[in-house]
Parts: structure tokens; C-alpha cells; sequence
């Protein structure tokens, strides 16, 4: 068997999951769906997956185990151009912590936080 790459899945921690989801399905244009924990004991509303397709998948987490914040782990969105997701953000009332920047051959990104206090990256390639 292949070596996996080092993310199989991501969690993004929130306080409130309804601003959250709003907050993710306007800046990223696609709708999240809901996971059932069969422990009872989490909130989850995942992000499209396509589990052949390179890259991850994850979900928005509401948990009494952990909780959001600028600090913890980074997660960043491939996206075909991080400008048109980073002129979301303010209107979905997240912040923009560093516009749209070269990072040489890996392409462009930009840095925000969303509703939750949650840093996270746009990347893309254009």
C-alpha cells in the first residue's frame, strides 16, 4: 500500500454551528451536509468530499471537547482563485488577515478568520 498523505481529514472547532455553516457556504459557494455522530455527542456539518479526489475532507465540529480560536491548527481551502472567496469574507462577517499573496510556485493565497475566531488559508493556483 501507498503512503497516504499526512491529512486524511480536518475538524474545524465552532461555538456556533448555524453562524458557522452560513459563514463557510456563502465565502466557499458549496453546501455543507450533516454528519451524524453516532456517540451523540458532537455537532458536525461536513465539507463536499470526494474520497478518490486528491486532498481532504472535514467538518465543522461543535464539541464540548475542544473549541475554536486563532493559534491552533491551519487549515487551507483549494480553491481555483482565492480573490473571489476572499471577497466573500467581509460580507459573511469573517476578516481578512492577509490578501491574496504569491507564494512563488505553489501559487496564491490569503489568510481570514472566520465567525468562529478560526484562522484559515484560500489557496489556488491562479
Amino acid at each position: 500500500m501507498e503512503k497516504p498523505n499526512a491529512i486524511g481529514w480536518f475538524d474545524i472547532y465552532v461555538e456556533d454551528m448555524d453562524r458557522a455553516v452560513r459563514f463557510y457556504e456563502h465565502v466557499l459557494g458549496q453546501k455543507l451536509e450533516q454528519i451524524v455522530d453516532p456517540t451523540g455527542e458532537t455537532q458536525m456539518m461536513s465539507f463536499s468530499a470526494n474520497m478518490e479526489a486528491y486532498g481532504a475532507s472535514g467538518a465543522l465540529v461543535k464539541s464540548k471537547h475542544s473549541r475554536p480560536g486563532v493559534g491552533g491548527t491551519m487549515v487551507y481551502f483549494s480553491v481555483e482563485d482565492c480573490s473571489v472567496q476572499e471577497s466573500r469574507i467581509i460580507a459573511a462577517n469573517g476578516k481578512i488577515v492577509r490578501s491574496k499573496f504569491s507564494i512563488g510556485e505553489f501559487g496564491w493565497l490569503t489568510l481570514c478568520v472566520d465567525t468562529e475566531g478560526n484562522m484559515f488559508g484560500l489557496n489556488s493556483m491562479n
